[in-house]
C-alpha cells in the first residue's frame, strides 16, 4: 500500500512538473513573440515599468522548471532598473531643490534616498547584463552572435545598454555593486555586431559615447562628437532619438553645458518635426524621458524648479524676445 501511494505521489509530481514546464515554455514564447513587441509599440513608460516590476518574479520563476528565460530577463531587468533609476532621479531633483532653498537636512536626506535607488538600479541592470552574457555569450570577444530576427538584435542592443547603465548607476550610488569595470570597453567593441543604419544610429552613438568618456578609448583619426552628431541625424530621421541621450551623456561628462543645451533643443525640435517610429515608440519615449531628466536637473540647479510644462528646449537664461507693440493712438 505504501509503495502504491508513493508511486501515485511520484506520478502526480511528474505530471505537475511537466505542466509547469509547458506553461513556462508557453509564457516565454508568448512574451517574446507578442508582449515585448506590443510594449515597444506603446509609448507608456509607466506601464512598462509597472509590468516589469510586477511580472519579473513570476516569469523568472519558470527557470526552475524549464530553461532559464535569459533573453526575456534582459528586457525585464533593464526595464526594472529603469524604474529604480527614475526614482533616483526624482530624489536627486529633490536634493537639488533643497540645496537651492538652503535646506541642508532635506538635501542630505534626499541624497541618501538617491544613492539607495541607484544601488537598486545598478543591481537590476547588472542582472540584465549577466543574463545577456548567458544568452549571447561574452560580448566583445571578436565573434558576433547569430541573430534569429530583428527582435533578437534589439534585445542584444538592450543588453549592451544595461551593461553601461549598471556601471553608471553603481557610480551614482557610491556603492560597490560588483559591476565589471571594463564593461564600457566591452560594450564599445560589441556594438560592431549591430548594423548602425538599421538601429537608428544607436550602435555608433553608444560606441562614440564610450570613446568620449573612457580615457584612451578614442581610435586615432576619430572624433567622438562628430560621430554622435551623425548618429543624431539618423535617429531623428528614423523617429527613434536614442542617440540624443548618448550625446547628452558624453557632453555632460565633458562639462560642456552649451553642447548639452544644444542637444536638448535639437531633441525638442525633432519631436515637433517627426513623430515617433510606430514600432519603437517605447524606445523614443524613453529617450525623451531621459532628455527631460537632463533638462530638469539643469533647471532645478539654476531656478529651483523643473523644466516648465511645454517648454522643453528652452532655458532660464534664454534672451526674451522683444514683443512688438502697436501704437493704438494712430487708430483712434
Amino acid at each position: 500500500m505504501t509503495l502504491i501511494l508513493g508511486a501515485l505521489l511520484s506520478g502526480c509530481s511528474m505530471v505537475n512538473h511537466m505542466m509547469y514546464k509547458t506553461t513556462g515554455d508557453v509564457m516565454q514564447g508568448f512574451s517574446r513573440e507578442h508582449t515585448i513587441p506590443y510594449l515597444m509599440a506603446s509609448g507608456d513608460l509607466a506601464m512598462g515599468c509597472a509590468m516589469s516590476e510586477a511580472t519579473a518574479p513570476l516569469l523568472m520563476s519558470f527557470g526552475r522548471v524549464t530553461s532559464e528565460p535569459d533573453q526575456l530577463a534582459i528586457m525585464l531587468y533593464l526595464s526594472a532598473g529603469g524604474c529604480a533609476e527614475e526614482q533616483g532621479r526624482e530624489h536627486e531633483l529633490a536634493a537639488l531643490a533643497a540645496f537651492y532653498e538652503s535646506d541642508g537636512n532635506a538635501a542630505e536626506d534626499a541624497m541618501i534616498r538617491q544613492k539607495r535607488a541607484y544601488a537598486l538600479a545598478s543591481r537590476r541592470y547588472l542582472k540584465s547584463w549577466e543574463h545577456h552574457n548567458a544568452f549571447y555569450g561574452e560580448p566583445g570577444t571578436g565573434e558576433c552572435p547569430d541573430f534569429d530576427d530583428d527582435l533578437d538584435e534589439f534585445v542584444y542592443l538592450a543588453g549592451l545598454l544595461s551593461g553601461l547603465q549598471a556601471l553608471n548607476s553603481e557610480i551614482q550610488s557610491t556603492s560597490s555593486i560588483g559591476v565589471p569595470k571594463n564593461v564600457g570597453t566591452v560594450v564599445g567593441r560589441a556594438t560592431s555586431c549591430l548594423e548602425n543604419d538599421k538601429w537608428w544610429g544607436a550602435p555608433m552613438a553608444l560606441r562614440a559615447t564610450v570613446w568620449a568618456m573612457m580615457p584612451g578609448a578614442l581610435p586615432e583619426g576619430e572624433d567622438a562628437f562628430e560621430r554622435l552628431a551623425m548618429a543624431d541625424r539618423q535617429g531623428e530621421e528614423a523617429g527613434v532619438r536614442l542617440s540624443h541621450v548618448f550625446h547628452a551623456i558624453a557632453a555632460i561628462n565633458k562639462g560642456d553645458e552649451a553642447r548639452v543645451k544644444a542637444v536638448i533643443r535639437q531633441h525638442a525640435e525633432s519631436l515637433e518635426a517627426r513623430p515617433a517610429n510606430e514600432d519603437w515608440a517605447f524606445v523614443d519615449a524613453m529617450a525623451t524621458s531621459m532628455i527631460v531628466a537632463v533638462s530638469d536637473r539643469m533647471w532645478v540647479e539654476n531656478t529651483g524648479h523643473r523644466t516648465p510644462l511645454g517648454q522643453l528646449g528652452t532655458f532660464w537664461d534664454d534672451q526674451q524676445k522683444e514683443v512688438e507693440t502697436m501704437d493704438l493712438d494712430d487708430l483712434l
